[in-house]
């Protein structure tokens, strides 16, 4: 698989207009090749550069086996609590210097997962993930 997005290529600024300084909106995502035998995506977007650790912006599970992308602004599937305590996306605001984000889709072998927390999420991607595509993007707050 490989995830792309039509607002900025892997290892590029992210767009002020998805961040905690702009709409804090999500961006729109592509993917192609999923593996045979997806039943479902899951989605993760973090910042391994936070201070207290990986610091979890978004998370989606339950997406449909048959999306392909994920348009601006909008929510592919359930969403699940994130680091601020929120059940929607919270976009890019580094406290200080430049951080990466990361995108991360699973591919799932199964139709849902029943995860309710980051600790859940992660391990169920992990025990049903049959590929995983990412995406990096860096930003730093002006």
């Amino acid at each position: 698989m490989k995830l792309t997005s039509t607002v900025y290529k892997e290892g590029d600024m992210i767009p002020r207009r998805y961040t905690c300084q702009g709409e804090n909106i999500n961006p729109p995502l592509k993917w192609d090749e999923a593996p045979a035998g997806t039943k479902s995506f899951a989605l993760l977007f973090d910042d391994p550069d936070a201070p207290g650790g990986v610091w979890v912006h978004w998370m989606v599970k339950d997406v449909p086996a048959d999306a392909r992308q994920v348009m601006e602004n909008s929510v592919p599937g359930k969403e699940i609590i994130n680091s601020w305590g929120y059940v929607r996306y919270g976009g890019p605001c580094p406290p200080s210097g430049t951080h990466r984000y990361i995108f991360h889709l699973y591919a799932l072998n199964v139709p849902a997962i029943e995860a309710r927390d980051m600790q859940e999420f992660r391990a169920m991607a992990d025990k049903y993930k049959l590929a995983e595509a990412t995406l990096m993007g860096r930003y730093k707050k002006s």
